[in-house]
């Protein structure tokens, strides 16, 4: 999925120096959490999230979260969209917990594998048939909307089949790329049915029929875009005024760009919910903040703040965590998301193979490194997979010393391009401090080659949807990608380079590359039941994918965080952070 909003809540850092050390054993679960951090901070850590003992409901005082009180988001950024089969960003699919259930779900930050799937409104994860064409999967009783209304099998599929609006279905492509359906199929709305391919012989069965085999479909039911819907509900933006939930919470109130308040759902059964524990009352979401007046109030603690939680801590926060009376709150997330930049091979002249290379050869990812707040909060990347990520190789084809690019070998290969005088083209930014920083490094390491950058900014909150609409984007874009289950590098690589889910919308092949061999080859890994071997071929893939350049890995960006003294169990995450197990140690501070 498309990385995280610098400042949404997570929504994706290791306060030692240097280049994190390479995992050996990268057949092993990505332990999300409290393994991440350096021992300092794993004893803080431990502390907030109660680790040593059980959760107390009685009331407040300690350091494990209770029942009641209000917890407060302090955000920079409003979220993409409200209707999950639109928004698709680390930010907001953390909030779409809180709010929306699917048949199976990533379990909880806390748990003991945070990456494994687990049943949510199924009641147990799904059965393939022999031939991997079709899975089945039965709900659990007691499921209803926010309004009482009993969700069945019927709004399971009709939900789901939204993701086939052309106008709608701009977020995950996974259950369109996965599930079969007619040639001419446009969503419920259009076609005036739900998918046909997704069956329901009762009311709490529900049969997908897959265009191919999929080993790990479960992880496909699990994205946010198959939530249920009322037969007939959630059109053009009725969601806005109306968000139809199923989860612990429903919208109380939202205002656009400004404030969302979401309360209690009565109809939400947590005897049928094994993850979301809902501790808070309610949330109250605080948009439009700058970053840095974030940072000052949550060190600050005043009044609600001390029940509140932010994004990632600013760079020029950094210093003043050592305080010792701030120490035992910070936390810190180590990267798993790649922040690239995408060459749009439609355009002259990133349809040349040299001169892809030739950018990635003189981009000066050290510069990016300080441009980004340093070595605590980023890392030079060489791989599209991150370390941290099941099936990484560490390889880097565009080599230079120190990481501060080589010039004379990007010269050398846009004289063979017949571009020895340079060329100018437009990058796409989001309106973010940090992503002008990183523009300019750009910038400025690839002036002396008489390249010319010119700078389009994006307003962050509709970023995604203009450089993922083909007709809008320019040449290139700095952006960011995040696995969409860790257990494995099937969702890292394949939807940035496969060719055929190139779309009008929602497109997340920024490079528009079509490659027959590439294609090919992620069909063969996709078909590998074996998901360690699969794994394995994943990291040869990516080193294939990066020979013909389609982007220039930038960094991976590691994250430091500082929650309000008030909040307990916040287990921050790079990409997505389990908003659903976060409570408060006093609710009356609240």
């Amino acid at each position: 999925m498309e990385a995280p909003k610098p400042a949404a809540p997570a929504p994706r850092s290791d306060l030692r120096g240097g280049r994190p050390a390479r995992r050996t054993d990268r057949n092993s679960l990505l332990n999300k959490h409290l393994t991440r951090a350096p021992a300092a901070i794993l004893a803080a850590a431990l502390l907030l999230t109660g680790c040593s003992g059980g959760t107390d409901d009685s009331g407040g005082g300690g350091d494990d979260p209770v029942t009641g009180g209000t917890v407060h988001m302090l955000q920079n950024a409003d979220f993409s969209y409200l209707d999950p089969a639109r928004g698709w960003d680390g930010g907001v699919n953390a909030f779409y917990r809180l709010i929306y259930r699917g048949l199976t779900m990533q379990a909880a930050g806390d748990s003991e594998d945070p990456n494994a799937m687990v049943p949510d409104m199924a009641e147990s994860l799904g059965t393939p048939s022999e031939d991997g064409l079709t899975w089945t999967y039965t709900l659990k009783d007691g499921l209803a909307f926010d309004n009482g209304d009993p969700i069945t099998s019927t709004e399971l599929a009709f939900g789901i089949s939204r993701t086939w609006d052309p106008e709608i279905g701009i977020g995950s492509p996974y259950l369109r790329n996965v599930i079969d359906a007619p040639e001419d199929y446009q969503g419920p709305y259009i076609s005036g049915e739900s998918n046909p391919s997704i069956e329901t012989p009762d009311e709490k069965t529900i049969v997908f029929n897959l265009i191919e085999p999929f080993p790990e479909f479960d992880n496909v039911v699990a994205q946010v875009n198959a939530a249920p819907f009322p037969v007939g509900s959630g059109a053009g933006d009725e969601f806005i005024n109306d968000v139809i939930a199923s989860g612990p919470y429903t919208v109380d109130a939202y205002t656009p760009g400004s404030a969302i308040t979401l309360v209690r759902n009565e109809h939400w059964d947590a005897d049928t919910d094994d993850v979301r524990k809902a501790y808070p009352d309610a949330w109250e979401f605080e948009i439009g903040l700058e970053p840095a007046t974030i940072d000052e109030r949550l060190m600050a603690g005043q009044g609600t703040d001390a029940s509140a939680i932010g994004g990632k801590v600013q760079p020029a926060t950094l210093a003043r965590l050592q305080d010792p009376a701030l120490a035992d709150r910070v936390i810190s997330a180590e990267a798993y998301c790649t922040t690239y930049m995408g060459m749009n091979m439609t355009k002259a002249p990133f349809d040349r193979l040299e001169v892809r290379q030739a950018i990635n050869l003189a981009i000066d990812r050290d510069s990016l490194v300080t441009a980004s707040g340093g070595n605590q909060l980023a890392e030079p990347a060489t791989t599209i997979i991150p370390p941290a990520v099941n099936g990484h190789k560490d390889f880097d084809l565009y080599p230079s010393e120190n990481h501060a690019g080589d010039p004379e070998a990007a010269a050398a290969l846009l004289a063979e391009a017949g571009l020895e005088d340079g060329f100018s083209f437009t990058l796409d930014i989001r309106s973010q401090a940090v992503m002008q920083a990183q523009a300019e490094s750009i910038q400025q390491a690839l002036e002396p080659l008489g390249i010319e950058v010119k700078l389009n900014v994006i307003d962050t909150s509709t970023y995604y949807e203009t450089i993922g609409t083909p007709s809008q984007q320019s040449d290139a874009a700095i952006t960011g990608w995040c696995p969409d289950w860790a257990s494995s590098a099937s969702t890292m690589v394949p939807p940035l380079v496969d060719g055929r889910v190139i779309t009008d919308k929602g497109n997340t092949n920024l490079a528009q590359i079509n490659d027959e061999t590439l294609n090919a080859r992620i069909d063969e890994i996709k078909a590998m039941t074996d998901i360690d071997a699969a794994n394995a071929e994943w990291g040869e893939f990516d080193e294939e994918a990066m020979a013909l350049a389609p982007m220039a890995p930038l960094l991976w960006e590691p994250s430091v965080f500082i929650p309000g003294e008030n909040i307990a169990n916040y287990i921050p995450n790079t990409s997505m952070t389990d908003l659903t197990i976060i409570g408060l140690k006093d609710p009356s501070q609240s």
